[in-house]
C-alpha cells in the first residue's frame, strides 16, 4: 500500500484488511469489469448534474486490446447507460463493437490523451457547471482547501480553445496541455481527469468540480488564504495518489450500484 495513504488509516484490527483495486483471471472478467464501472460513472455523472445536452464523455481501455477504448454512445443520457449500451472504437475513431453513434470530440480528446499516456486506464471530461465557470477565468486551481490539495502541481492548463473539439491536433494539444498530471483544465470547456482506473477518474473529476465551486466562492467573498507549499504538497502525497482516489470513489460507486442494478446489463 502507497505509504502516504497508510498513514491516514487508524488502528487496524486483525483479519481486517484495506480494500484494493480488483484484479482478474481473463481479459473477459476484466472487460466485463470495467465496462460495468464506466456505465456506473455515467450514472453518476447524470446523478451529480454534469451532463450538459449531448457533450461530455468518459473512456477506459480495453484490457486485452489498449489501443482500443470504451466510450459512451453519442446523444445517450448519462443517467440510462449500461454496460450493453458502450461502445468500443479504436485509436482511428473507428466503431468495432456497438450499433449507435461515435462522439467525435469523444475520439477526438480521449484518443489523444489514450495515445500520449499509456499508464493512463480511463479518461473523463464532462461539461459540469462549475468547471466550466472556473475554465473562463484561465487560471490553474489554488491551494485553498484539502481536497484541492490533490491537484497541487498536479493538474495542467490549456488555453488554445478554438471551438468543439473536432480535429485531431486539437486532442493532441489538449493532450500535450494534460503532461504528466492527472488532470487539466481546459479553459472556456471545462474539465479534463484522468486514472489508472475508471473509479479513479471518475473521483478526479468530481473533487475537481467541487474544488472549482470551493474557490469560485471564496473568490466571490473575499481573497482566499492559500495553504503553505510544504502542507500542500504533504497533503497532495496523502490525498493525490491513484489508490486514494480509486478508493475516495468506493462510496459513491456503492450508492450508485445499489440505486441502479440495471447499469451491469
Amino acid at each position: 500500500m502507497d505509504p502516504n495513504v497508510a498513514k491516514l488509516i487508524g488502528p487496524t484490527p486483525e483479519g481486517v484488511t484495506f480494500p484494493l483495486p480488483p484484479t482478474f483471471d481473463s481479459f473477459e472478467e476484466e472487460r466485463q469489469h470495467r465496462k460495468e464501472q464506466l456505465a456506473a460513472a455515467f450514472r453518476l455523472f447524470g446523478r451529480l448534474g454534469f451532463s450538459e445536452g449531448v457533450a461530455g464523455h468518459i473512456t477506459v481501455r480495453d484490457p486485452e486490446f489498449p489501443d482500443c477504448y470504451w466510450v459512451n454512445p453519442f446523444g445517450m443520457a448519462f443517467s440510462l447507460i449500461k454496460a450493453s449500451d458502450l461502445l468500443l472504437v479504436d485509436h482511428e475513431g473507428t466503431l468495432l463493437v456497438g450499433r449507435r453513434l461515435v462522439n467525435k470530440a469523444a475520439f477526438v480528446i480521449h484518443s489523444a490523451v489514450h495515445a500520449a499516456r499509456p499508464d493512463v486506464v480511463a479518461a473523463a471530461h464532462a461539461h459540469s457547471l462549475h468547471g466550466k465557470a472556473f475554465a473562463s477565468l484561465g487560471i490553474p486551481l489554488d491551494p485553498i482547501t484539502q481536497d484541492a490539495c490533490a491537484f497541487y502541481q498536479d493538474h495542467g492548463l490549456y488555453l488554445d480553445y478554438r471551438g468543439v473539439a473536432d480535429e485531431v491536433e486539437e486532442g493532441k494539444r489538449i493532450g500535450v496541455a494534460l503532461g504528466a498530471h492527472k488532470a487539466a483544465i481546459l479553459a472556456n470547456h471545462g474539465l479534463l481527469t484522468v486514472g489508472q482506473t475508471v473509479a479513479e477518474a471518475a473521483w478526479w473529476f468530481v473533487t475537481m468540480e467541487r474544488s472549482c465551486q470551493a474557490q469560485l466562492l471564496a473568490m466571490a467573498a473575499g481573497t482566499p488564504r492559500l495553504i503553505d507549499h510544504e502542507t500542500a504538497e504533504r497533503t497532495h502525497a496523502q490525498l493525490g495518489g491513484s489508490l486514494a482516489g480509486w478508493f475516495q470513489a468506493q462510496p459513491l460507486f456503492d450508492q450508485v450500484f445499489a440505486a441502479s442494478p440495471d447499469l451491469v446489463d
